[in-house]
């Protein structure tokens, strides 16, 4: 590997690292030096990542938090101060999402829970870890948008809202964050192939379909392909780079279909 690709001991925070794209950034970066905190809601598959990644030779502590509680947050921050002392890198990847309903048929529940999750998370972990940071006068954090944030995510409004937030608070603790040596930049990935999409295109086979036609590349994304660039914002091979938004999209250029035009049409 490349010098400036490694993460060399350094301590890094990826919070929804019990699966999917959240275990495919913990393994990355423990290939690449990194000793882990993989804090998830589940302990059962925080502790299968912290295996994989303890059999890469490699340090992980698991916590158990809800990221969407204040406490349970701070408490996070204070356990990974105790074992290892500082926190170098925090990946903000846990949230949730996916077509549901039109906006005038979503309820306040739908909407309150969605932005909880991704956006409220978001910033409960970067305040809570922007202190330690500007103490330490370092540090990188990486928060989770989407394609939903660069555009139309019909029958996601609530989703598309959370992860466009998300986007502009990077861009904002960019610039408050900066003269402290710590970059803050977003993923926004399309759509991936995970567990949870795939349940999804289990009840709606036609919706992979119609999003397969609409990606040049031809191919859904993987949990590695997003992995891969929260490698590059992670470490210093990408040191000049803060308040950015990378898309991992495969050329799509929207989820906006003739289909789901039609579909919604119907619906409303």
């Amino acid at each position: 590997m490349l010098q400036q690709f490694s993460l060399n001991n350094k301590i890094a925070i990826v919070t929804g690292s019990g699966q999917g794209i959240g275990r495919a950034i913990a393994r990355t970066f423990a290939e690449a030096g990194a000793d882990l905190v993989i804090a998830d809601i589940r302990m059962d598959t925080a502790e299968a990542t912290a295996t994989d990644i303890r059999s890469l030779q490699r340090k992980a502590f698991t916590i158990q938090v809800d990221v969407r509680d204040k406490n349970q947050v701070d408490e996070m921050v204070t356990k990974t101060i105790e074992k290892f002392g500082c926190i170098d890198i925090l990946v903000n990847n846990a949230g949730f999402g996916h077509m549901t309903v039109p906006l005038v048929e979503m309820n306040e529940e739908e909407w309150d829970k969605c932005v909880t999750l991704n956006l409220k998370s978001t910033f409960l972990c970067c305040k809570a870890v922007s202190r330690v940071m500007m103490r330490q006068k370092r540090g990188t954090i990486i928060n989770m948008a989407s394609m939903a944030a660069l555009g139309a995510y019909p029958m996601g409004a609530n989703y598309s809202a959370a992860k466009a937030g998300i986007k502009n608070l990077t861009e904002t603790l960019a610039v408050e964050l900066g003269p402290y040596n710590i970059r803050v930049n977003a993923l926004a990935p399309g759509v991936i192939e995970t567990q949870l999409t795939a349940e999804l295109y289990e009840r709606r086979p036609e919706l992979k379909i119609q999003r397969l036609k609409n990606i040049p590349l031809g191919r859904l994304g993987t949990p590695e392909d997003v992995a891969n660039v929260a490698l590059f914002l992670a470490s210093d091979a990408s040191s000049y780079i803060s308040g950015e938004t990378i898309p991992i999209k495969g050329a799509m250029a929207t989820f906006v279909t003739p289909e789901l035009i039609e579909e919604l049409s119907k619906s409303i």
